[in-house]
């Protein structure tokens, strides 16, 4: 080799040297004016809102070619930290050829960027508090090689209202003294989860249990069958979309065998739209007769939940007793609440909104009579009330919700990690379950994200109730003790969850 060659061979090494640090120096720069840029740039956003139905918005953004580049900038220095293109050392890419070579790598991560950023910002501008996530058909937004970034789409949003004077108002309050027979009664209905029923021959008689089969005619037509369910005898039998009255009087003396006949009325907000408000033909045919044994020893059962006596117990089922009480005046005061908030506002929920949560507002409220202390028969009974009248329960709990929602807002009110633990406590205690399996219970089930926000209502509430005027009225005891619940649609159409044989023990609870 001579030493033309030579030089030229380490002249080239030479450039090729200063061209690789030139280009580190230079990305090392830009990485470092990228990290101040990021916190203080802010998007030159135009932003069009429309409304286009109730709580519901159209938002067209429009953001500049600039801060396309602004962004696209940002990524290629980004990109070329790791970049690998032969010829180049990793971290060593030139950004014109990194923008050529992985442009619509880019392009998806700028767009990521873009959408995520433009809609924290707008939302922040606009005060837009949005129920769901926005709409967006990200796959087909695509970015421009020129011009500006235009993108558009819908979104739910809270409802905007005034709060009417929440402080002061005048509420009836229902009260109810728990005695020791309501102790006593509550205890025997908690043993009966842990209950045997034992078959025998004798004619049915108050609180026992009948396992029936039932046909539901309505004309000619069939419109279900149930090959087998167990109830305690009550004075009402509730289907999911449908109740019979006096059903302890129908079913009072019955033996194996026996057929008893009688009608329903199909409620109006049954899924079935065809059949609400019809008149069904029932014929129940008695497969067995059963009375509940109770555990002679409850020591196990009481060392299962860790409490040590019965007279503990005893003082658990009051304190439980009294949150029932608790629960129907807070459910007493909501109303009232929101009769004063309908009284003055005249904003509308869309349906589609309505009938999504339909079965989230079922859990929620079940949840809370969990909360209250209520048994599982008592539970299964108000669930097919609210089933009935699904829609309609629906759109006042959502209205509940945000009304109540707001009034926490506005008064600073706040659950504390010791709020959810009372309860999950009290909860256990009702289940008969340690606090640990309905803490994992919940979270699996995605309930814990419910119980954080009922308790934030409820504080809510109870901030109204500390400031209220109350007259105090009589309250009846609890309609689910008059009920027996079962899990089965009359018209055949079956709900989610549904199992057309009831559990024994929780209708015994």
């Amino acid at each position: 080799m001579n030493e033309e060659t030579q030089d030229a061979e380490t002249g080239d090494q030479e450039s090729s040297v200063v061209t690789e640090e030139s280009t580190e120096n230079a990305n090392e720069e830009t990485r470092e004016d990228s990290t101040e840029s990021e916190a203080e740039f802010r998007l030159s956003i135009t932003s069009e809102i429309e409304d286009i139905g109730p709580c519901r918005k159209r938002v067209r953004i429009t953001i500049p070619q600039e801060d396309l580049s602004h962004y696209f900038s940002q990524e290629t220095t980004e990109l070329a930290k790791s970049a690998n293109v032969p010829g180049f050392r990793v971290g060593h890419v030139p950004g014109k050829l990194i923008e050529k070579r992985f442009r619509e790598e880019l392009s998806d991560q700028v767009k990521q960027k873009l959408l995520i950023n433009s809609l924290e910002q707008v939302a922040e501008e606009n005060d837009l508090d949005p129920i769901n996530e926005p709409e967006i058909d990200v796959e087909n937004i695509e970015i421009p090689e020129e011009g500006d970034f235009e993108y558009e789409f819908e979104v739910e949003v809270r409802p905007d209202f005034d709060l009417p004077d929440y402080r002061g108002l005048k509420i009836e309050r229902p009260v109810r003294e728990t005695t020791d027979e309501d102790v006593a009664a509550q205890k025997k209905r908690f043993f009966s989860q842990y209950a045997q029923l034992e078959s025998y021959e004798e004619p049915a008689g108050t609180d026992d249990f009948l396992s029936l089969s039932a046909e539901f005619c309505h004309g000619e037509k069939t419109l279900a069958k149930i090959s087998e369910f167990s109830v305690q005898i009550k004075p009402v039998l509730r289907f999911q979309d449908a109740e019979l009255n006096n059903f302890d009087e129908l079913m009072k003396g019955v033996t194996i065998g026996d057929e008893k006949e009688a009608e329903l009325t199909v409620s109006l907000e049954s899924e079935n739209i065809e059949m609400r408000g019809e008149k069904v033909q029932a014929v129940f045919k008695v497969l067995n007769v059963e009375r509940m044994s109770l555990p002679e020893s409850t020591s196990e059962i009481l060392q299962r939940m860790g409490i040590e006596t019965e007279e503990e117990l005893d003082k658990e089922i009051r304190s439980s007793l009294e949150r029932q009480v608790t629960f129907q005046q807070r459910q007493a005061a909501r109303t009232q609440v929101l009769e004063k908030i309908t009284e003055s506002a005249d904003w509308d929920l869309p349906e589609d909104l309505v009938l999504r949560q339909v079965e989230n507002a079922l859990r929620r409220e079940i949840l809370e009579m969990q909360q209250a202390g209520f048994t599982s028969a008592q539970i299964s009974s108000r669930e097919n009330v609210i089933r009935q009248q699904a829609v309609s329960t629906t759109r006042q709990a959502l209205k509940e919700h945000f009304v109540l929602d707001k009034i926490a807002t506005e008064e600073n009110i706040e659950v504390g990690s010791q709020d959810v633990e009372s309860e999950i406590r009290m909860m256990a205690l009702q289940r008969g379950e340690s606090p640990r399996r309905v803490r994992a219970q919940l979270e699996k089930s995605g309930q814990d994200e419910n119980l954080f926000a009922q308790l934030r209502e409820q504080k809510a509430v109870d901030f109204i109730l500390s400031r209220a005027e109350f007259q105090d009225v009589p309250i009846d005891p609890p309609e689910e003790n008059r009920v027996a619940a079962v899990t089965q649609s009359i018209c055949g159409i079956e709900f989610q969850g549904s199992s057309a044989k009831a559990d024994k023990k929780s209708e015994g609870s």
